[in-house]
């Protein structure tokens, strides 16, 4: 932690040359070594701009202006990672740099020489989640030490939209282990591979997970977005922690193919990105109908090709959102954060119907548990099964002796209650699951979300996403003082959060659900909350809170 006020300094520093130009002309001193003659402007001497809050928009337009290549901008990214996560703060967030990004963004520069751009990512770099496999010299192994070398036989089925829209695949992001599924008391944002990752706004305080990594890197602008998953909360959760933008989709618009199980019933990948206009064009390319995920054949004819035409400054005039307060009145701090965004809200021109009561919210958690244990089992073996007899294990059982084996590395923290949990249950066709699942989508659907929004004719349901980050806590584990991502990741519905405000200088964020395929009116929702406000500040890496007594 003794090194986190250096960064202050080098932040300076990069934003200092940034605003001499990146210009050929202006290949002199002031430039890094990685960047002179990679610059190219042959219509002014001067560009400024900050890339530490470039949006999307922003980079495409100097990438296809010739101001810098997909090369420098790679560059830029990897020395901001060397800067700011592997030095300065610490906050290690990236868990693998890739060996080849450098020379993906000189083919993709030849190719816009050549042909033009690819696709609407060309030439943009995006970390991805530890647990999307990756068929090049990454591993893909969800932070733990059990799947050290593996290299699964073929990419991710979003993994291959990604590059075939021209992104650079700059590296992987640290997660919690085994999207913290593995034993009570978990830590968020450990892995045994990967070690802690770092809240960017305060480094003693837990990034949540178990994307971690993801919503820690974006925060910290070692990229301009990334790619997270999600069974409940590790998306929208580490999003509001970290002060950016999150989008869970409806189970099935994004393929699972390729990324390390929990359920499949629950289980979605998503984008995390710093403004809700840049986490719809990431959604653009991530949604898709793949044949290996039959989820996804429902999604056929809900999929937008894309979701930034729903960007709408003035979406919030004429809806009706309703207020589930069983999820707030946890904080007093965080109370008052949310009653201002419901001002918001009403100013921008929508009513709110507030309370609105879910009944069944409490009874779905036991349910849920049950799901999560026979699914994963079923669904990790299936995984693990395709990586070949040569995968270092090749079913949960032997996760499990790998762990127990190497308990000083792997179980020094918390142990594996669930994974051994998991162990214990049948296949799929046992009565107890299929009542489970069954008792889920009644509890979470029928009688959740589709009840309320039909009552009370809602176009989308509010709350908290989550309190602000606890101090990370390796002896007894994570603190969560509430969460809002049961009851859309149940009923396997969209769920966005948006940066609501701070709480003593740490980020919280607001939702917005709804029912499935819904995620057109939440984006448009979400982005006219975000304009009408503007809430999101980039870290500062403080060492820890500052929080003034009262005399």
């Amino acid at each position: 932690m003794a090194g986190a006020k250096s960064s202050l300094s080098n932040n300076e520093s990069r934003r200092t040359f940034l605003k001499t130009g990146l210009t050929a002309a202006a290949g002199g001193a002031a430039f890094p070594q990685w960047l002179r003659g990679q610059a190219q402007s042959p219509q002014t001497n001067t560009v400024s701009v900050n890339l530490d809050e470039a949006s999307l928009d922003t980079l495409r337009a100097y990438l296809e202006g010739g101001q810098f290549t997909a090369h420098t901008l790679s560059q830029y990214y990897l020395s901001r990672i060397d800067e700011v996560d592997r030095a300065g703060p610490r906050l290690n967030s990236v868990i693998e740099v890739n060996p080849e990004a450098l020379g993906i963004a000189d083919d993709l520069d030849r190719e816009r020489r050549a042909k033009g751009s690819r696709g609407p990512l060309h030439g943009i770099p995006v970390l991805i989640k530890d647990n999307i496999a990756s068929a090049d010299r990454m591993q893909t192994t969800a932070g733990s030490l059990a799947l050290v070398g593996s290299r699964p036989p073929k990419d991710a089925f979003l993994l291959t939209r990604l590059r075939a829209a021209g992104a650079v695949i700059l590296g992987k992001t640290n997660c919690s282990e085994w999207a913290n599924f593995r034993g009570r008391h978990s830590t968020s944002g450990w892995s045994g591979r990967g070690g802690q990752t770092h809240n960017p706004y305060a480094l003693d305080r837990n990034p949540s997970g178990s994307s971690s990594g993801s919503g820690a890197a974006v925060a910290a602008n070692l990229c301009p977005f990334a790619v997270g998953s999600e069974t409940d909360g590790s998306i929208v959760s580490p999003s509001s922690v970290n002060g950016i933008v999150g989008i869970k989709p409806t189970v099935g618009l994004v393929s699972r193919t390729g990324i390390i199980p929990i359920s499949q019933t629950q289980d979605t990948a998503g984008p995390m990105a710093r403004t809700v206009a840049d986490a719809a064009a990431l959604l653009s390319v991530l949604a898709g109908v793949d044949p290996e995920d039959p989820t996804t054949g429902a999604a056929r004819s809900h999929i937008e090709t894309d979701y930034t035409r729903f960007l709408d400054p003035n979406g919030l005039r004429g809806s009706r959102l309703g207020v589930v307060r069983k999820y707030a009145g946890f904080n007093m701090h965080v109370d008052r954060v949310f009653e201002e965004a419901l001002a918001a809200l009403k100013s921008a021109g929508a009513e709110i119907i507030d309370p609105l009561e879910i009944p069944n919210i409490d009874k779905l958690d036991e349910a849920e548990t049950e799901v999560l244990h026979f699914e994963f089992k079923a669904d990790l073996n299936r995984y693990l099964a395709s990586l070949g007899p040569s995968a270092p294990v090749h079913n949960l059982a032997e996760v499990i002796a790998f762990n127990q084996k190497n308990r000083a590395r792997e179980l020094a923290w918390f142990g594996q209650e669930s994974m051994e949990k998991a162990q214990a249950k049948g296949d799929l066709n046992s009565p107890d699951y299929q009542k489970a699942v069954s008792d889920c989508r009644r509890l979470s659907r029928q009688e959740g979300i589709d009840a309320a929004m039909d009552k009370f004719r809602l176009d989308a349901l509010l709350a908290p996403t989550d309190g602000p980050a606890w101090p990370t806590d390796w002896i007894n584990g994570d603190h969560f003082s509430a969460g809002t991502s049961t009851l859309a990741a149940v009923a396997g519905y969209p769920h966005i959060t948006v940066p609501m405000g701070f709480v003593f200088g740490l980020p919280v964020g607001i939702s917005f659900f709804g029912r499935a395929w819904s995620e057109p009116t939440l984006i448009k929702l979400a982005y006219s909350y975000e304009q009408a406000t503007k809430l999101r500040k980039p870290p500062q890496f403080r060492r820890t809170v500052e929080v003034a007594t009262a005399t």
